[in-house]
């Protein structure tokens, strides 16, 4: 089979009612970003920080999937299909998708804040005097501003496999993963699924100026 490799990010999961958090103004949710999403702001006021994603995993609890989610589900029955994704929910998951990567992490994990191998399943609010084994404080299984992005070379390495790429939902403005769409092998088509698109369509890149959920119809009408 193929491999359709599938980049998305906050656009794939704002159909589902996901917030993308940061407004115009740059604020998340009336926070600074480092406030929220930093080692520093999470010395500086753990339970501000803890008390974000607490409500960030409620909310994450009470969606469901798109159709754009189920829909790329349903693609496994003709492509061999991994997908790397921004988002940090698990609608992918939930949809039926059965490989992806979460390159900033995942909201309902958690993780020691002494030794990153320590992960576990997490679907209720996280507290300050959550520990782990060893008397360490639980903190989000997240990749924060500042920290190294442990899944991105493994990212790098599937994308050197692709044979069509599929980008959806995301600025290609954040990086390292907005650098992701540069290691697909030359000629590698490539379909870039945006309402408002950072880029134009060329030689290789076919731009789908739609929603993600519009678009994945458009995109599995070119296939």
């Amino acid at each position: 089979m193929k491999h359709l490799v599938v980049l998305t990010g906050a656009g794939m999961s704002a159909e589902s009612g996901i917030k993308t958090f940061r407004g115009a103004d740059g604020l998340w949710e009336g926070h600074d970003v480092m406030q929220v999403a930093s080692p520093e702001g999470f010395e500086a006021d753990p339970e501000l920080v803890l008390e974000f994603y607490n409500q960030r995993r409620r909310q994450l609890l009470e969606v469901a999937p798109n159709k754009a989610h189920l829909e790329l589900a349903n693609l496994e029955k003709h492509f061999k299909i991994t997908i790397i994704t921004q988002n940090i929910d698990d609608l992918h998951e939930r949809a039926g998708s059965t490989n992806v990567i979460h390159l900033h992490g995942e909201l309902l994990k958690v993780r020691s804040t002494k030794n990153e191998a320590l992960v576990f399943d997490w679907k209720k609010d996280l507290n300050l005097g959550d520990l782990d084994k060893n008397g360490n404080q639980l903190r989000p299984h997240i990749v924060w501003f500042g920290e190294a992005v442990p899944l991105i070379d493994k990212a790098v390495e599937i994308c050197a496999t692709a044979d069509k790429l599929l980008i959806i939902g995301t600025s290609l403005q954040v990086y390292p993963a907005a650098s992701l769409m540069h290691y697909v092998p030359e000629n590698t088509p490539t379909f870039f699924i945006d309402p408002n698109p950072s880029i134009s369509s060329s030689k290789k890149v076919t731009v789908i100026a739609e929603s993600a959920t519009e678009g994945i119809n458009t995109f599995i009408s070119v296939l």
